[in-house]
């Protein structure tokens, strides 16, 4: 049996969207069928990857592994504390940078940052992902409705990197600041993620779980945030439109999410067959 492990943005589903390539959900369930299992393993929260779970994924690995379920059973739950959130998103504000954090039951963001978003160039994931959050395929409300929900993640965009000085200099000890590849002349964008966890100990959590040997995972991503999950599994694979810098250090590529991805690569990998 082999644990199969899928980010989403960009490689199970083109950015922003909650509709795999219909060849992608057949190789899932053929994998399946086999024998093997398929878990989501995602920078999404709950909330935003809930409408993928009508397609039977075994398990999660969610908020960029601080949410881990093996099954229906929550192994893993781990949100920053209230003090954490604060100093986080006060510094941030106070240096011009756009936040979203991310509960495990909604998603909340800056007000302006449809705006800000509107003028930088396409091609990153997580960028797409936004823009659909932001129209509304997501589900994100305005940071001005937040609930007190504990958070998981804060998602950063700026312009200069000099903008997040401070945040790491107060949080950088507890927290890793994950930025994805810049494109020219566009914004930057991360993420702040606890040092407790990523996707690739959320993994571990899942092989231990279920008591199968790392060696037998495989694992499929397509932007720097899939880092851990990539130097974790047995198999990597990068989707031909991910960052440079993951596809040097995956074991594989495969075409993109667009181009039936997944399905290539289940089948040559003996994963449906």
């Amino acid at each position: 049996m082999k644990l199969i492990f899928l980010d989403i943005d960009g490689t199970l589903t083109p950015p922003g969207s909650n509709t795999p390539p219909e060849s992608a959900v057949q190789a899932i369930r053929k994998a399946q069928e086999k024998g093997n299992k398929v878990f989501l393993c995602t920078g999404r929260n709950y909330d935003m990857l809930s409408p993928l779970l009508r397609y039977g994924f075994d398990g999660m690995v969610a908020s960029s592994g601080g949410y881990v379920m093996a099954g229906d059973e929550l192994i893993f739950d781990c949100p920053m504390s209230d003090e954490q959130r604060d100093i986080a998103l006060e510094s941030l504000h106070r240096n011009g940078v756009f936040c979203t954090i991310e509960a495990a039951g909604g998603s909340w963001g800056d007000d302006n940052l449809a705006d800000f978003l509107k003028d930088q160039p396409e091609g990153n994931s997580e960028i797409e992902r936004w823009r659909a959050a932001l129209a509304g395929d997501l589900g994100i409300k305005p940071m001005s409705e937040y609930d007190g929900s504990p958070i998981y993640k804060v998602v950063i965009m700026c312009m200069r990197m000099e903008q997040l000085d401070e945040a790491r200099s107060l949080l950088e000890k507890d927290f890793q600041f994950v930025v994805q590849e810049v494109p020219a002349h566009g914004c930057i964008n991360g993420e702040l993620v606890n040092r407790k966890f990523d996707k690739g100990s959320g993994i571990r959590r899942i092989c231990e779980k279920l008591g199968v040997p790392i060696e037998d995972t495989v694992g499929f991503g397509d932007s720097m945030n899939d880092l851990e999950m990539i130097q974790t599994v047995g198999t990597s694979v990068c989707m031909d439109n991910g960052a440079a810098a993951l596809k040097k250090i995956s074991g594989r590529i495969c075409p993109s999410v667009e181009e039936d991805g997944l399905a290539k690569a289940f089948e040559e990998l003996g994963l449906t067959e």
